[in-house]
């Protein structure tokens, strides 16, 4: 087992679940946690990426507005699927919102075939979709126009008009906060070789039997194996954790029962991948750290994006974020500032 790392970087992931009905409210409480999470000390905020559902749609344009209402925060991605996005314009985007929140956006991708692409393929490429290119290539086209390599040969003119021969506008030090979430071995180790951080999930691929934790450790290991920095590499462990230390009787018992709902996946391969999910971490923080600190990834790595679930209410966020801060992380060697 892995020399135990203090915990450096504390950071939550949210889906930012709303109401059909009214989603304005859902999203303004996915940016009060946001806010909250920045007053509590967490050096991250990480939103995930749903499409056709009722959670955030736009990563892009929630961040934006989150950085506009704090101001030491992280925004992160955790993940934006690239083959569901144009990698030129994704590119202007992530830098315009990169300088509006002075250099504070993490933005962490997928490749292959996008999950649920079925149900939405011909709605973005109604014509083109069997031409198009779901692998690792969009991406690392996507980090050339954020590093400011050159588009077109010269920067032209046109009349009155000048151009430029890069993406605009240029946010320095972005393609140095790439992340890649891997699923499995090979592309753990892709993000290694082609220098992306490391983001981990409650979800891996299980290619050394059906231990979640052996599994997402193998993972890491390829993945510094191969990065130039090795042990030095940046790795953000994801995991689920529902700490009930200030919750009511009744948030006790509906988080035990979320928990319990989801406890016969785990431990069981699903699909051809042999997918493998982790267990959701309920109970009291001095029994979540315990079982972290025997964990070998965490014991591992000096950063976290801890899952929120995606169906509780905006009050039990609250709660969970408090205990997390106050409870939970500085039992696992976490000091606000430090990261």
């Amino acid at each position: 087992m892995p020399a135990n790392r203090p915990l450096r970087r504390l950071g939550f992931l949210t889906i930012g679940v709303f109401d059909p009905a009214d989603p304005v409210a859902g999203h303004e409480a996915t940016l009060e946690s946001i806010a909250l999470g920045e007053r509590l000390g967490f050096d991250s905020a990480w939103l995930r990426s749903r499409h056709l559902q009722h959670g955030i749609s736009s990563p892009v344009a929630v961040m934006a507005a989150a950085s506009q209402r704090t101001s030491r925060i992280e925004l992160g991605t955790a993940v934006v699927p690239i083959g569901l996005e144009n990698p030129f314009r994704l590119a202007e985007d992530l830098a315009t919102v990169d300088l509006l929140s002075h250099g504070r956006i993490n933005p962490g991708f997928s490749a292959g075939t996008p999950m649920n692409l079925d149900l939405f393929r011909d709605a973005i490429y109604p014509d083109t979709h069997e031409q198009e290119q779901f692998g690792y290539e969009r991406l690392l086209r996507f980090r050339a126009f954020v590093r400011g390599d050159a588009v077109l040969e010269e920067a032209p003119t046109r009349g009155i008009e000048v151009f430029a021969n890069t993406v605009q506008p240029h946010s320095e030090g972005l393609s140095s906060r790439l992340w890649y979430g891997a699923g499995s071995l090979a592309s753990a180790r892709w993000a290694g070789e082609n220098g992306f951080h490391l983001l981990t999930s409650s979800v891996v691929q299980g290619e050394h039997g059906d231990d979640f934790a052996e599994n997402q450790w193998r993972q890491v290991e390829e993945y510094r194996a191969a990065h130039p920095l090795g042990d030095r590499a940046r790795v953000s462990q994801g995991l689920v954790v529902i700490p009930t230390d200030s919750a009511t009787s009744a948030q006790k018992e509906r988080y035990a029962a979320y928990a319990a709902s989801r406890a016969g996946r785990v431990g069981v391969p699903h699909g051809p991948r042999r997918m493998l999910f982790a267990a959701d971490l309920v109970g009291p923080s001095a029994d979540i750290a315990e079982m972290l600190l025997a964990d070998p990834t965490f014991r591992a790595v000096e950063e976290v994006a801890f899952a929120l679930p995606f169906s509780f209410e905006p009050e039990d966020y609250v709660q969970l974020l408090h205990d997390i801060a106050e409870r939970l992380a500085p039992l696992l060697g976490w000091v606000p500032g430090r990261g």
